[in-house]
């Protein structure tokens, strides 16, 4: 079985399917409810669990009521959570998010400052010991050394590029060997213009190969200077809350089982289609069967 390591946030998740999101203060009656797991990594290490992978998460989470929920949700995933720091006198990441008819999401995330940002206590020695290794911006004192750790160990290196502080972001595409920007990640870090110029941009910054998803017009990436698209499959999406994460995990376990750029980027956007047909967040998560079923179904 393929080890993954994902390092990153971790939250729970409170998410309310509503009619649509307000743009104005307002009370609004949800039509739909459920509490799940949330965050980028430990979505990404539930994705690479029910794709069949090894996942292990590593994270910090409070010592409260909130954090014994977290862990015990991904335990329950089959996620190893042996490299969770529980943090006292620290409140766990939550969420609340709104989900509209359309799938689309408004999160209001909370992360207590009084996490300890200090990766020294992190097992970076375990890092050679996996196939490949996926960070999130959300903490990126951690996500620096596990990269780093995972190019010395000749790693696929993954960075899931999303919106952070711009030098955090510069500073963790120079260590990746593979960074995955969301669009608003990408814009955040290369500014205006066309999304090939922005890949562009950042490309000749790092040694790490650059793309970023598209969400329904699937993967965009540069190889050996020129672009290269992985289409996404068509589906009706009714919840995107995660689909991101579960394409990073997916792409990640894939480079870690040694396949190719486009047949990862293939089965990643897959991955994350079929989460979208389904409300709940990560619980929407598919296998590895359904992923292989639809690829087959496909050609």
């Amino acid at each position: 079985m393929t080890r993954i390591l994902c390092l990153g946030m971790s939250a729970l998740d409170a998410i309310y399917r509503v009619p649509a999101i307000p743009s104005t203060p307002t009370k609004v009656l949800a039509t739909d409810f459920l509490e799940s797991g949330g965050g980028m990594a430990a979505n990404a290490s539930v994705g690479v669990a029910r794709l069949g992978g090894r996942a292990h998460y590593w994270g910090r989470v409070g010592d409260d009521s909130l954090g014994d929920r977290i862990v015990a949700d991904l335990a329950r995933e089959g996620v190893d959570v042996s490299g969770v720091r529980r943090l006292p006198n620290c409140v766990s990441p939550s969420a609340a998010i709104l989900i509209d008819t359309v799938g689309e999401r408004l999160v209001c995330a909370y992360n207590d400052p009084r996490l300890d940002p200090d990766p020294g206590w992190l097992p970076l020695a375990q890092v050679a010991g996996f196939a490949a290794v996926l960070a999130d911006v959300r903490w990126p004192q951690g996500a620096a050394a596990v990269l780093d750790a995972a190019r010395a160990a000749g790693r696929p290196a993954v960075l899931d590029g999303d919106v952070g502080p711009v030098e955090a972001l510069a500073d963790l595409t120079r260590r990746a060997s593979f960074a995955a920007f969301s669009e608003p990640g990408l814009a955040r870090l290369a500014g205006e213009g066309s999304i090939g110029m922005a890949l562009r941009h950042v490309a000749a910054g790092t040694t790490a190969s650059v793309g970023v998803t598209l969400g329904p017009d699937g993967f965009l990436w540069l190889e050996a200077g020129h672009e290269r698209r992985e289409p996404a499959p068509d589906v009706h999406a009714v919840d995107t809350l995660a689909a991101g994460d579960v394409w990073h995990g997916a792409f990640t376990l894939m480079l870690g089982e040694g396949r190719p750029v486009a047949t990862a980027a293939r089965f990643a956007n897959t991955a994350a289609a079929l989460k979208c047909t389904r409300f709940g967040g990560r619980a929407g998560a598919p296998s590895r069967a359904e992923v292989e079923a639809r690829l087959t179904d496909a050609k």
